[in-house]
């Protein structure tokens, strides 16, 4: 099992990390595919998690999630 950590990611760098564009994640949440990401209360960024990032891939490849 892999640790938890604390890192947050941006849209683009969860993008960058599976090969989709950035657009992807966000229609994803806008079609509720995938929940709303935590958004960063001073920059109004999305935040995702290495569990979010996880969960996302399930989904990008069909899994039980998706």
């Amino acid at each position: 099992m892999i640790a938890s950590t604390n890192k947050k990611h941006t849209v683009q760098q969860v993008a960058d990390i599976l090969g989709i564009y950035r657009g992807t994640v966000i229609n994803y949440e806008k079609k509720n595919i995938f929940p709303e990401a935590h958004r960063n209360p001073i920059n109004g960024y999305r935040e995702y998690t290495e569990e979010d990032i996880q969960r996302l891939k399930s989904i990008l490849e069909g899994g039980p999630e998706g």
